[in-house]
């Protein structure tokens, strides 16, 4: 049995998950842990980490060291996306987790981030065609699959916080600045020449504006498990309605709703008008949601290396 220890440093958060794997490769989670570190606060245009944002993340790494140091025949992998991809003092931030932590990070490319999202989401679906898309704080990644092989990839730099700092979607949204971003989106897709082929392909939709979209819309629903979005599904209609919402209210109103965190208020539009414009540039009529991700894409890996 192993004790296989996922660390995912993202843009908004750091997570950590603990699966046993037994001899055959079959895997459960037995606990998980999610800190709110803001790595990408203050980057800037620069893309500079800075130093209290790195502090943080370290100091929750330390806390889950202590988690996973008291279990037998364990194995770590740790992994970084968007923030740490894009950071100019990249080498500097691994150093300072390598002397601290003891632990070597991978930096996964956009396309392995991609491909990693599309492992793990594969096998829990039952559609064979659909367009899969990883809404992230400072990436988006999004997977053409056709009789469910990968075909075609592609990970963006529009993530929710870049969207919501380049074109001012945090409190009160203007038409001006909503129109702007929404049209920096079409063109974005229009230089993508594959993604003009799944017309009307539904979006399977993972990430942690996927998540908030869900169970502001489960919760609206009456749904008692709000968190359980497997296989959950959204017209584009609803995806419409819920995206006016969130344009007619300001910061304070839009922390107000039920299903969506206080601290991702404010960049929830910037990453949910990736979704809805491609949505428009495809014309798909339905979001599926899936729990799986780059997570369990690593897990998949490991397995099929070393067990």
């Amino acid at each position: 049995m192993v004790n296989f220890v996922i660390i995912d440093m993202g843009l908004n958060s750091v997570r950590m998950a603990i699966y046993q794997i037994d001899a055959a490769g079959h895997y459960r989670e037995i606990k998980r842990m999610k800190n709110d570190t803001r790595l990408s606060e203050g980057m800037g245009s620069k893309n500079i980490l800075q130093f209290s944002a790195m502090k943080r993340t370290i100091a929750a790494l330390k806390r889950f060291k202590a988690e996973y140091n008291k279990l037998p025949n364990v194995t770590v992998q740790a992994i970084a996306t968007a923030a740490v991809r894009q950071a100019q003092n990249q080498q500097d931030f691994l150093n300072n987790i390598k002397t601290e932590i003891g632990i070597n990070v991978r930096v996964l490319t956009g396309k392995e981030e991609a491909y990693f999202d599309y492992e793990g989401v594969v096998n829990r679906l039952k559609i064979r065609d659909y367009v899969l898309m990883d809404i992230g704080g400072a990436s988006v990644e999004i997977i053409h699959v056709r009789n469910k092989k990968a075909i075609n990839l592609v990970s963006l730099p529009t993530g929710a916080v870049k969207m919501t700092e380049r074109f001012h979607l945090e409190n009160k949204i203007t038409a001006v600045d909503f129109f702007s971003a929404q049209q920096y989106m079409i063109e974005t897709y229009s230089k993508i020449s594959w993604l003009r082929h799944p017309v009307h392909y539904p979006i399977v939709l993972i990430g942690g504006a996927a998540r908030t979209l869900a169970r502001i819309n489960r919760r609206q629903q009456h749904f008692k498990q709000i968190d359980q979005i497997q296989d959950y599904q959204l017209t584009r209609k609803q995806i419409n309605a819920t995206m006016r919402i969130f344009l007619s209210d300001d910061l304070a109103q839009r922390q107000s709703i039920n299903g969506l965190d206080s601290d991702r208020a404010d960049v929830i539009v910037g990453g949910l008008i990736n979704l809805t414009s491609v949505m428009d540039f495809i014309d798909s009529k339905r979001v599926i949601f899936s729990d799986g991700g780059v997570r369990e894409g690593i897990i998949n890996e490991f397995v099929q290396r070393y067990l």
